[in-house]
């Protein structure tokens, strides 16, 4: 069989436009295996594994080549050095991605280009970690790879002398020489920060039950089980050899900042004295919200400045902003609402300072959807250019207008119904008495 970057196998084709932008090239190298001699496994262009570098094939052994001592060959991943993605040794990439209002994932575009080694990340945002996973043996299912398990290593705690946080791949194959495969990403940044796994986010594409993506489970994150198995045919580890058996694992992390200084943003119903996250309310009630801002580092933080957004369906109780500190341990009352337009600046902080806002909003409705409603309303905290969010929920349920008509329309008989008996009573009472 010969191996070349473009099959003719209809399904690879279909794989190639569905993930072009997984094949953009990476030049850098950085990888490892567990070869016997400790030096790592060879390279090999497509040119050498089809002249039988790996196994024999038709054009190294001619039409009889399935008879020569060198078929099927080697079993062996990721060597080929001219492949789809470039360097097969550097299999684990990254990108930026971007989470929609929906639920769905941007950010695969045929421009999109993968960082084989290095990523700055920002605050907040999401990446889409990328492990290509290639039996390069050119003989198919005569050279399959068993018990083949796929995971990734997130380290929780940041570099602090690198400022970095390198993130590992790794393949496992029993019948495999070598039989371990590892290859990094480095996720940089001047800011101390840590990578959220986001759950569910683990998937493999391939042209076989991976064709439009199968959801893995997170054990693709290392745990002491190894990683997960993948497959072609089915999560077993059977992966037979050449492109078209070619496999793509996917996990999905967040950028999270490790800043200097804290935001808490809580809310209740106003008159209570609990503050929570969540909290259920129903159109009509006034609703308080809880900002707490704290200095946590050893340096002053000056022109401190917080900004709320509130939601559709929740309006803000004008000149009900109140600010506690230092220098207001009573709570003074802002007149102005900069809190919820323009952004309101509270001052300077030393170490340990902190600051406390309270406002009031009445829940209303403007575009209530029938059924439960979640109203999200975020708080920004900025510093010297630094900013966090935290958010803070109302949640109420506005019943459907069917639901309404039912039950007018059977309140109505019953109340008729409560009142036939009561007078029925009154007559049998009277009656008995006379």
């Amino acid at each position: 069989m010969k191996i070349s970057n473009i099959t003719s196998s209809m399904r690879f084709g279909i794989l190639t436009v569905a993930l072009s932008v997984l094949l953009a090239p990476i030049t850098v190298f950085a990888w490892g295996d567990n070869s016997e001699d400790g030096k790592g496994r060879p390279s090999y262009t497509i040119e050498e594994i089809n002249n039988g570098a790996i196994g024999a094939t038709s054009i190294s052994d001619g039409e009889n080549y399935k008879n020569s001592p060198n078929y099927p060959g080697q079993i062996i991943f990721n060597t080929i050095s001219d492949s789809t993605i470039g360097s097969e040794k550097n299999f684990v990439g990254a990108r930026e991605c971007i989470l929609l209002k929906d639920g769905s994932w941007e950010g695969a575009t045929k421009d999109t280009v993968w960082n084989g080694n290095d990523i700055t990340v920002e605050d907040g945002k999401y990446y889409i970690i990328r492990l290509y996973v290639h039996n390069n043996n050119p003989n198919g299912e005569d050279a399959v790879a068993e018990n083949t398990r796929v995971s990734f290593s997130i380290p929780a705690d940041y570099d602090v002398e690198n400022k970095r946080i390198q993130v590992n791949g790794f393949i496992d194959s029993s019948n495999a020489t070598p039989s371990e495969y590892w290859d990094y990403v480095n996720f940089n940044s001047e800011i101390p920060f840590h990578l959220e796994f986001i759950n569910n986010s683990g998937l493999l594409e391939n042209n076989g039950i991976g064709l439009g993506g199968l959801i893995l489970s997170d054990d693709v994150v290392k745990t002491k089980s190894g990683g997960v198995l993948i497959g072609y045919d089915a999560l077993d580890g059977r992966i037979p050899g050449c492109y078209q058996y070619a496999n793509y694992v996917t996990v999905k992390v967040r950028a999270i900042f490790d800043y200097e200084f804290t935001i808490e943003n809580q809310v209740r119903l106003a008159g209570t004295k609990e503050w929570s996250k969540t909290i259920e309310a129903k159109v009509g009630d006034k609703v308080e919200f809880l900002i707490q801002y704290k200095n946590t580092s050893d340096l002053r933080q000056a022109g401190v400045a917080i900004k709320d957004t509130m939601p559709s369906n929740l309006r803000y109780i004008p000149g009900s902003t109140t600010l506690k500190n230092a220098s207001h341990p009573k709570g003074d009352r802002i007149v102005d609402d900069y809190l919820v337009t323009t952004g309101l600046r509270i001052g300077n902080y030393g170490p340990g300072a902190n600051a406390y806002l309270t406002f009031t909003a009445e829940v209303v409705d403007e575009d209530l959807a029938e059924g439960s409603n979640t109203l999200v309303n975020w708080v920004q905290v900025g510093v010297v250019g630094t900013t966090i969010t935290d958010y803070a929920r109302v949640i109420l349920y506005k019943e459907p207008l069917w639901f309404k008509i039912i039950s007018i329309t059977l309140f109505i008989p019953i109340i008729i119904c409560l009142i036939a008996i009561a007078i029925l009573q009154y007559m049998g009472h009277k009656k008995r008495h006379s």
